[in-house]
């Protein structure tokens, strides 16, 4: 019976907090777009994205070229 005395108050705490998160979703657009992110996925990029460590030997070669010349 002593139990209850703690578990009351935490999930009415429990509550307020996930009340709480819900009204901040809202109010900073969290549900605006719910369709775009599952359809973005769908769509092929135009252009492959490289990741720096491509760009940096793609340089490299570029500069060992000029310096060839």
């Amino acid at each position: 019976m002593n139990i209850l005395f703690l578990l009351i108050p935490l999930s009415i705490v429990l509550l307020s907090l996930a009340i709480w998160a819900f009204f901040w979703a809202v109010k900073n657009d969290q549900f605006e777009d719910l369709e775009g992110p599952a359809y973005s996925i769908l769509f092929d990029d135009d252009e492959p994205q490289h990741s720096t460590a491509d760009k940096s030997t793609s340089e490299e070669a570029d500069a060992s070229e000029t310096s060839k010349k």
